[in-house]
């Protein structure tokens, strides 16, 4: 009947979905957009500016 094949149409259509989902997802690790190096800069610059800034703002209250 119509509804039979309907039916085992869109279960085939899931099952595809199924596998190419689970082949996709073996990947071998995680491809970074940037590298460990520029990272760790970046939040060397952040950090490293913030206690600057931290500690510039406590000596120059204490002399005011």
């Amino acid at each position: 009947t119509t509804s039979k094949r309907l039916a085992d149409r869109k279960i085939a259509r899931f099952e595809r979905n199924i596998s190419k989902k689970g082949s996709e997802s073996s990947k071998k690790g995680y491809a970074y957009p940037v590298g460990p190096i520029v990272l760790g800069f970046f939040v060397f610059v952040v950090v490293g500016s913030s206690l600057f800034q931290i500690i510039r703002t406590a000596t120059s209250r204490g002399m005011a």
